[in-house]
């Protein structure tokens, strides 16, 4: 099997138990890891486009009208093909999913698609215990601080916040140590390259710790403030580089300086144009569902609307046919993010740091806009 050293390594690892959740079942704790986890681990270990799924079957198990709501039940195969190299690794899985609404089609399309990443769940759950494999063993001895995790309840985040750095990890007992210290961190850093790699290395710490402030139902805007501080100093050492480039060249033909707008105190918004990056998104599996093929969808609220303009091609994410038709036709666009526990800024960040594209853009600007 081809899988690269880096690959085997986080295949091999215990499951962090900050992952993994409780419920109660016919007086039984169920121990599970939810599905927006698995399919992050599988983006994080295989590559966005290193992974991708197929529904092989979607059957209607049963479908009826409970007291003033609708209630559908669905069971799903689904076959998980990842690549390791030349070789494709393929592993199948079969699930059940069930759900209650107020018209339906919403409870059938809550419990297929429940059905559908039920089933990925148990595909992925093959590779190792990232994907929930130790949960399956009653000493849950592939879990990192299991006791912790026996004895606190399901909704109380056990384990530590690890920060991934170039010389060496550090860790710390609450979150707000480490928001603190990865802010710190990105402060520091004085490399663009460096600066998407610090960020690559802990986006995935990011996003647990902003779902886990989201708990309460009210967004904590963890994500958006470290996303924005990145946004910031990739913006400064971008401009440092371009002036240590042309100050000589400025001196030599004693150009007029140039007017730096994004420092006055209404600054032009700058929108990228990559078809190369928009490519490079369109290929990787949905963010929803894993599905394939997918649009590159552009996430609307990243920067202030100008006038037939859409947002820069930065901000980005790739969502299948169905779910960039649902997310076109909602009102609100936050809540479409939000009710599906995704922040769809951290994905466009970390695709950004990865894209191919991110050399060859063409910046355009809407001047007036903040």
């Amino acid at each position: 099997m081809a899988f690269n050293e880096a690959q085997v390594k986080s295949l091999e690892a215990k499951l962090n138990a900050k992952h993994v959740r409780t419920r109660q079942a016919n007086d039984t704790t169920l121990t599970y890891v939810e599905g927006w986890h698995v399919i992050a681990e599988a983006n994080r270990i295989f590559g966005y486009d290193g992974w991708d799924r197929r529904t092989l079957t979607l059957n209607c198990v049963w479908s009826g009208k409970i007291d003033k709501g609708y209630v559908a039940a669905y069971s799903a195969k689904v076959r998980v093909r990842v690549r390791a190299g030349a070789e494709n690794v393929v592993r199948e899985g079969c699930g059940c999913g069930e759900a209650r609404a107020a018209t339906t089609g919403e409870a059938h399309e809550l419990a297929l698609k429940s059905a559908e990443t039920d089933a990925t769940k148990r595909a992925l759950a093959t590779f190792g215990n990232s994907f929930g494999l130790a949960l399956y063993d009653r000493e849950l001895a592939g879990v990192t601080n299991r006791k912790a995790l026996l004895t606190n309840s399901a909704e109380d985040p056990v384990g530590i916040w690890i920060l991934s750095l170039v010389d060496g990890d550090q860790s710390f007992d609450r979150s707000e140590d480490f928001v603190a210290a990865l802010r710190k961190a990105l402060n520091e850093t004085h490399d663009i390259e460096a600066l998407f790699a610090l960020w690559e290395r802990n986006v995935d710490t990011v996003r647990a710790i902003n779902k886990e402030a989201n708990r309460g139902g009210t967004p904590s805007g963890i994500a958006h403030v470290l996303v924005a501080q990145l946004k910031g100093r990739a913006i400064a050492l971008a401009k440092q580089g371009e002036k240590s480039v042309s100050s000589d060249a400025l001196a030599e033909h004693n150009a007029p300086s140039k007017i730096d707008k994004s420092q006055l105190a209404i600054p032009e918004v700058k929108r990228i144009r990559s078809k190369d990056h928009l490519r490079f998104v369109a290929r990787q599996p949905c963010v929803i569902c894993g599905r394939m093929p997918t649009h590159a969808h552009h996430v609307r609220f990243a920067q202030p609307r100008g006038l037939a303009l859409k947002v820069s091609d930065e901000f980005t994410v790739p969502l299948c046919a169905t779910h960039h038709g649902q997310n076109h036709t909602t009102g609100d666009k936050r809540r479409w993010w939000h009710e599906r526990k995704i922040d769809p800024l951290l994905i466009a960040a970390e695709l950004w740091a990865k894209s191919p594209g991110r050399q060859s853009t063409v910046r355009r600007r809407n001047v007036g806009q903040s």
